[in-house]
């Protein structure tokens, strides 16, 4: 019997359960407004290794170890291991993953990795081919930046429409179980889209389009809307790409409740911080979702969300050769599962 619903949604019928999770952030995200909520705060911007890339990596494996830790589980016992970062060749995930020992699928969806992540995974312990696997991702400002635009050392001044890349990680554990306090209900799976924006510095604006695309192919195939969501969580728009959402979804006469429209890189920063646009990268929507929203939703203080991490899909080849930034997103519904008697 299928399990697709509309153009681009799969219902998840056996409702796969989240059992635990984890999200790690460095000391910049740790000063703002979620930072007493994050499950561990790295010491500075080396983590204990040698390189930034070496703390990204490290970050990552913390993240999945006390993810597992958190579900009761061994790490042999984890069947699969789905992530990806934002690095050449996902070399955070790839060497994660040689470290930990734990059956590897790379994954690269930019920015919209841990939405990606999760709806494969949740389509895997669907399917039956997973009963134990971790969906991550992880981000880090110093190695963004040497790879995206300039070294440090430069001390570049940033553009108004730029985001500051979130140094966090997040991970997730997807099971079968019956007793999990949240589960996966349905997958929305993006198409790229790109209108055409060639600023590297406005990513906001790039990943709009693929955003709304998501979102309301979401509602078209299932029949909802806004009022059938505590929260629409977006990934990383940003302020800018945030209200461009808004400006579209008012365009195509789509209702929008802005109340209920929760834009991860705005929320992880205060505008004390000044990161000018927000916050962005992998580990921006990943580290939020692990230290907030996920124990919100176990709590039951929120019942249903739609989780839809954003991604640009550039390399630093394809800005300099002039390419245009596509966009993508992908849009996971979560919900709250009430004990039987409860």
């Amino acid at each position: 019997m299928s399990k697709r619903i509309g153009a681009q949604t799969t219902a998840l019928p056996s409702c796969p359960g989240l059992i635990g999770w984890a999200g790690i952030a460095g000391q910049k995200e740790k000063e703002g407004p979620y930072g007493a909520k994050f499950d561990w705060i790295i010491p500075d911007e080396l983590n204990g290794e040698q390189s930034f890339e070496g703390a990204e990596r490290a970050m990552l494996e913390q993240a999945v170890v006390l993810c597992a830790e958190k579900a009761g589980t061994r790490l042999n016992e984890i069947q699969m291991l789905l992530a990806g970062d934002l690095l050449n060749q996902i070399i955070s995930a790839g060497f994660a993953a040689r470290n930990l020992g734990i059956p590897f699928y790379g994954l690269y969806g930019a920015c919209s990795t841990m939405s990606e992540s999760l709806s494969v995974g949740g389509m895997l312990a669907d399917g039956g081919f997973a009963d134990r696997l971790i969906c991550a991702t992880c981000s880090h400002f110093c190695t963004a930046e040497r790879q995206y635009r300039a070294p440090l050392e430069l001390g570049n001044q940033r553009t108004p429409t730029a985001q500051w890349t979130v140094t966090g990680a997040g991970a997730v554990m997807i099971s079968g179980s019956k007793h999990a306090p949240v589960v996966l209900t349905h997958t929305t799976c993006g198409r790229v889209v790109d209108l055409g924006i060639t600023d590297a510095n406005n990513m906001g604006a790039a990943m709009t389009p693929a955003a709304f695309d998501t979102l309301a192919a979401h509602f078209r195939d299932l029949g909802r809307g806004f009022a059938d969501y505590d929260l629409v969580v977006t990934g990383d728009l940003g302020c800018l790409g945030r209200e461009l959402l808004i400006e579209l979804l008012r365009e195509k006469k789509i209702d929008v409740d802005e109340g209920k429209l929760f834009d991860c890189g705005c929320e992880i920063f205060s505008e004390r911080q000044d990161v000018h646009s927000g916050g962005s990268g992998c580990g921006c929507a990943a580290s939020l979702l692990c230290a907030h929203l996920l124990p919100e939703l176990a709590a039951g203080r929120l019942k249903r969300v739609l989780f839809m991490a954003t991604g640009a899909l550039l390399s630093p080849t394809s800005s300099m050769q002039g390419e245009s930034v596509p966009g993508i997103a992908h849009a996971v519904a979560m919900e709250h599962r009430k004990e039987k008697g409860a």
